[in-house]
């Protein structure tokens, strides 16, 4: 399948991209990798008048990893992400979401800010960074704003992202003492599809062994986007960590979670798995935890 025509922006700042932006709006898409974008031209499911390319801009391809905080910009690779030993001392999980997306071929072009833009419900990286508490900064011509991670995502490929705004950072703060996070994905075949279930849970304990102080689990495939599990992270705060109480937390994901009968499996099936791999990143999380 052939590309739609389009003109094609290549800005060495994010100062000039802002400029394309604000004078093209919706007509522009902005483009890195490219690895969702110019698939979803060739289906036509998007056409997009011109594409503004960020690869080249410098200050979107740093990590900085400082003591209170990890700052990625978003051309940053998957691969990058998945091989940086900086981020996987603090922060492991993400690199945990980084490691299980896609193949070899597709982690050495895609970029963190395009697995967060394209708003897929199955996506490895968005999981992870939420159950750190992670936001992005949104900058356009006349302006900047923070939207935690949280809030970003409205639907399967709706973000909070205006036309004439481009994703510029992503900042996740430190885990403090007593903390960690894991995540894991389910999938038909490892690397070469969609998700089935994917789950990323984060604690933070008293002290040593508990109790429990702090709890985000985040679940994706399971609604129309990625999903918190309150009721678990409640059945969480307070006691003292152990199997049954992961077991009994897993229990109570299942109920915050509504995902559909699809080709990939049942509603019910994914409710089962939501449950094991809820339990299964607490655990790991709780083991991380132990040696902060």
């Amino acid at each position: 399948m052939l590309l739609p025509k389009f003109d094609f922006d290549e800005p060495a700042t994010v100062s000039e991209a802002c400029e394309i932006l604000a004078e093209f709006g919706a007509k522009a898409k902005v483009i890195a990798g490219g690895t969702d974008l110019t698939v979803n031209m060739k289906k036509k499911l998007l056409s997009p008048e011109r594409l503004v390319s960020i690869a080249r801009v410098p200050e979107l391809q740093r990590v900085d990893a400082s003591s209170t905080m990890l700052k990625l910009g978003p051309c940053v690779t998957i691969a990058n992400i998945a091989e940086s030993g900086e981020i996987g001392k603090r922060w492991g999980a993400i690199c945990a979401g980084a490691k299980a997306l896609g193949s070899p071929l597709v982690r050495n072009r895609a970029t963190v800010g395009g697995n967060l833009g394209s708003a897929r419900p199955a996506g490895d990286m968005p999981p992870s960074l939420m159950a750190y508490g992670a936001r992005v900064v949104l900058t356009k011509k006349s302006g900047q704003r923070v939207v935690f991670l949280d809030n970003f995502f409205r639907g399967p490929g709706l973000t909070e992202i205006a036309p004439e705004e481009i994703m510029t950072e992503i900042q996740v703060d430190a885990p403090p003492p007593h903390a960690g996070a894991g995540y894991i994905n389910l999938g038909l075949r490892s690397s070469c599809d969609c998700n089935i279930v994917n789950v990323a849970s984060y604690l933070v304990l008293e002290g040593p062994g508990g109790p429990i102080k702090e709890a985000r689990i985040v679940m994706g495939c399971v609604g129309p986007t990625q999903r918190r599990a309150v009721s678990a992270e409640k059945a969480l705060i307070g006691k003292k960590p152990c199997e049954a109480l992961f077991t009994r937390a897993g229990e109570a994901a299942m109920t915050d979670s509504t995902p559909i009968d699809d080709f990939r499996g049942s509603a019910a099936y994914k409710k089962e798995m939501v449950k094991v791999l809820t339990r299964r990143t607490l655990a790991a999380a709780f083991e991380e935890a132990l040696k902060s």
